[in-house]
C-alpha cells in the first residue's frame, strides 16, 4: 500500500504516520527527515540540498524526488509507505505519479486530515518536546510530572520557533493554496477519504483505519 497523508502542518499527519507504521506495519517517508538525514550523511543529493537549504531556498521537486526514489527502492521500504510532507503541489503529484508507474506503483489512497483553523493554531502554538523526541501540549498533553518526560524522565524541553500565531496563520495560507488542490487531484481519481483531525487520536486512527478498508 501506498498512501498519502494531507493536511495543514500541525494536523496530526506525524502522530498518525506513526501509529499507521505500528499497526500496518507500512514504512514513513517524511520528506523533511528524508533531506536532513542526506545532509547529514553527506550523499550526492543531500549536498545539493543542503547548499540549497543553506540560502534559505526551497528543494526543487527532481531532488526530492530522488531522495524519495531512492528511499523507496532501499529494503524494507518498497511495499508499504507513508508520505508524509509530500507531495505539496499538484507537480508534485504528477512527478510522483511518473516516480511510482516506472515501478509498476500507484498510490492507493490519500487521507485528509481536515482540521478548524483556530483550533489547529492553538494546538501548535501550544506544543513542546522533549529532547528525547516525546511531544507534549500545554493543555492537550501535559507530562504527569511538571517538568519531567513521562518516556525518559529527562527535564530539557523545547519549542520549535516558528510555532508562532503569525507563522501558523502564514504556513495555513501556503497550504489552502499549494497544497488542497491536491485533494481535487487525487479525487478525480477516486482516491481521497477525509477524517476529522479534531477529534481524539484514537478516534482518528479509527476513522482512517476504516478508510484503508479493501484498498
Amino acid at each position: 500500500m501506498i498512501l498519502v497523508l494531507l493536511g495543514p502542518p500541525g494536523a496530526g499527519k506525524g502522530t498518525q504516520a506513526k501509529g499507521l507504521e505500528d499497526r500496518h506495519a507500512m514504512v514513513q517517508l517524511s520528506t523533511g527527515d528524508m533531506l536532513r538525514a542526506a545532509v547529514a550523511a553527506g550523499t550526492d543529493l543531500g549536498l545539493k540540498a543542503g547548499a540549497i537549504m543553506e540560502r534559505g531556498e526551497l528543494v526543487p521537486d527532481d531532488l526530492v524526488i530522488g531522495l524519495i526514489a531512492e528511499r523507496i527502492d532501499a529494503d524494507g521500504a518498497s511495499e508499504n509507505f507513508i508520505l508524509d510532507g509530500f507531495p505539496r503541489t499538484i507537480g508534485q503529484a504528477e512527478a510522483l505519479d511518473r516516480l511510482l508507474e516506472e515501478r509498476k506503483r500507484t498510490v492507493d489512497r490519500v487521507i485528509v486530515i481536515a482540521v478548524d483553523d483556530d483550533a489547529l493554531v492553538a494546538r501548535i502554538i501550544g506544543r513542546f518536546t522533549c529532547e528525547c523526541g516525546e511531544g507534549y501540549h500545554d493543555v492537550f498533553k501535559k507530562p504527569k510530572v511538571a517538568g519531567v518526560c513521562d518516556r525518559c524522565g529527562g527535564t530539557k524541553f523545547t519549542r520549535r520557533p516558528d510555532d508562532t500565531e503569525e507563522v501558523v496563520r502564514a504556513r495555513l495560507k501556503a497550504y489552502y493554496a499549494q497544497t488542497v488542490p491536491l485533494i481535487g487531484y487525487y479525487e478525480q481519481q477516486g482516491k481521497v477519504a477525509s477524517v476529522d483531525g479534531m477529534a481524539g487520536i484514537e478516534t482518528v486512527e479509527k476513522e482512517i483505519d476504516e478508510a484503508l478498508k479493501g484498498v
